[in-house]
């Protein structure tokens, strides 16, 4: 039996077995890393810059840009690095921080999600106190909360299983050390029920995160469709749907990866899975806020604008000079 202490690395999934097809693999994701680089900076620079945006829904859309950029720079980079190299091996320690970081950032992600589906509730349905309920400094506490909750979560469920015993050897069937695949090399059926157990601890806070979620809706959407005006209930929805669209995505693919059974579970489903709850959000969720939010998109083809007008000047510049 080897435990632990005597595994100095773990191995994990290879895409390909040729070259070309691991270069193939390296230049997708570095594309979807850079594309989730620029759409979330650019949201963060319009939040930070536009003082438009300085409001509770748009501060807390900017920390949900930071822990995407986060979560999305965990995993990718790693796996990008093994494809290009044609490696496999990520140290111990390396692992304990990536799954760390990942679940510290996911978990903070989905408590933030759920603060903004508060927001969208307030703003809606009792539009007189949303200054009050969502005055800036509660605002930063929820936000704290957030971020706070991802850490605990990150350090319980890290220090539990890197204290399990690992006897099945050292592959990680996935791009990145996960807690599902990680759990799978342990032989201790005490320590490893206590980590379902924990499992099961987090999946009922989230599920009943999700049920806060869908209660918020179902009264912000009773209240829109009692809002007289098209271009008031048009307002409405268009901030409320891409939160709606995003959260959806996030914990049906999330719920599934974690809870899912071993009778149910394949190689490729799992890869599948994983990619839609680890790296699709990053990427899709400034599409999806800015496409239907004018706002938003105004501050951001500015910021563009702006940037691009510079870009021009400043050869011009430098030729006078």
């Amino acid at each position: 039996m080897s435990n632990g202490s005597s595994i100095t690395q773990f191995l994990l999934l290879a895409f390909a077995d040729s070259q070309e097809l691991q270069l193939l693999h390296f230049w997708l994701f570095l594309g979807t890393y850079l594309a989730a680089l620029m759409a979330n900076s650019l949201i963060i620079t319009a939040v930070v810059c536009d003082h438009h945006l300085h409001s509770p829904m748009y501060f807390f859309l900017l920390n949900l840009s930071l822990l995407d950029l986060g979560s999305i720079s965990t995993t990718l980079p790693k796996a990008m690095a093994n494809s290009l190299w044609g490696t496999r091996g990520i140290l111990y320690a390396g692992c304990a921080a990536q799954l760390f970081f990942f679940l510290f950032l996911i978990t903070a992600e989905y408590c933030l999600l759920t603060i903004m589906a508060y927001d969208r509730y307030v703003a809606i349905c009792k539009p007189l106190h949303y200054g009050t309920l969502l005055s800036s400094r509660n605002c930063v506490y929820m936000a704290a909360a957030a971020w706070a909750s991802g850490f605990l979560t990150a350090v319980l469920h890290t220090s539990d299983l890197f204290s399990l015993p690992f006897c099945h050897g050292n592959l990680v069937d996935q791009f990145f050390c996960e807690v599902p695949q990680i759990l799978k090399l342990s032989c201790s059926e005490i320590d490893y029920v206590r980590e379902v157990g924990l499992l099961m601890v987090s999946a009922c806070l989230f599920f009943g995160c999700f049920v806060f979620i869908v209660l918020s809706y179902v009264q912000i959407f009773r209240a829109v469709l009692r809002i007289p005006s098209e271009q008031g209930r048009h307002k409405a929805f268009s901030t409320c749907l891409p939160h709606l669209a995003v959260v959806s995505l996030f914990v049906s693919t999330g719920m599934f990866a974690y809870l899912k059974t071993p009778s149910i579970s394949s190689p490729s489903l799992d890869l599948v899975v994983t990619v839609l709850y680890s790296v699709v959000p990053p990427v899709v969720n400034p599409l999806i806020y800015s496409m239907r939010n004018q706002e938003l998109k105004g501050a951001v083809s500015k910021l563009t604008s702006e940037c691009y007008s510079e870009a021009r000047n400043c050869p011009s510049s430098a030729q006078h000079l």
